[in-house]
């Protein structure tokens, strides 16, 4: 007798708020590139992008439990449930935790700018030592099926992870290294956000290349190039923000 498949229900609830939470998050990131950085307009826009991907990663970890207990009955046009159970299960929540860590780590940086010992609060801490336990996880389960994206995403949480402690533990930081922190863990949420859109958008669509790291790193190439264009005019942004600063003193 076929054991009867709990709660495909609740999965489709919580679905149904992701994708929302989703599609805010991916139209109002751009407001945040686009507006001027530190007005008004930038931060609604950021406001309203970190609110709807805090959302929608709580949704993905609640999607990734219920995926990691179930994987079949979550995804019934599925069939390998030990292969599933890794990718819509362990990857996912370790994917929804790297996500909340750039979001929280990213805003930590403006909020304790003038407050790096701030920086360090134990919540901040405890999330990148959860980032670094799934994502070490995640790795392993890459290797045992055999999933070179499982392994892959698993190293992006470790440089950040490293480079976020770094930064956290720096003793004194310059008066506006806060800024690139801020720009780097923000783009990379957004990153993240195009990543997984992309990705689930492709397992409705064409199951058969859900799983094409072409498509996953293409975000990833975007992203990294706005960081770079903003990193490389950031000094000129600076002198200007001073001569304004002057002409109105």
């Amino acid at each position: 007798m076929r054991r009867r498949q709990p709660m495909p229900w609740l999965f489709n609830i919580i679905l149904v708020v992701h994708v929302i939470a989703g599609a805010v998050a991916l139209t109002s990131c751009w407001g945040s590139v686009l507006t001027r950085k530190g007005g008004p307009a930038h931060r609604r826009w950021g406001k309203a992008f970190t609110t709807s991907i805090y959302a929608a990663s709580f949704m993905a970890l609640g999607m990734g439990l219920l995926s990691l207990r179930w994987p079949l009955a979550m995804h019934p046009q599925l069939t390998d449930e030990t292969l599933y159970r890794g990718l819509f299960g362990w990857m996912m929540i370790y994917l929804a935790l790297l996500t909340m860590s750039m979001t929280r780590y990213g805003l930590q940086m403006v909020a304790n700018k003038r407050n790096h010992a701030a920086n360090r609060h134990w919540s901040m801490i405890a999330l990148q030592l959860a980032v670094l336990a799934t994502g070490t996880n995640c790795f392993v389960q890459g290797i045992m099926l055999n999933q070179p994206l499982m392994i892959g995403v698993s190293i992006i949480g470790f440089g950040t992870t490293a480079t976020y402690l770094w930064y956290m533990f720096k003793p004194a930081p310059g008066a506006r290294d806060y800024i690139p922190e801020h720009l780097k863990a923000m783009v990379a949420t957004g990153i993240a956000a195009y990543t997984a859109f992309l990705s689930v958008g492709l397992i409705e669509l064409f199951p058969e290349h859900a799983f094409n790291p072409i498509i996953w790193v293409l975000p990833t190439v975007v992203g990294v190039g706005i960081i770079g264009y903003f990193l490389r005019t950031l000094p000129g942004r600076a002198r200007a923000a001073a001569k304004a600063t002057q002409s109105t003193t």
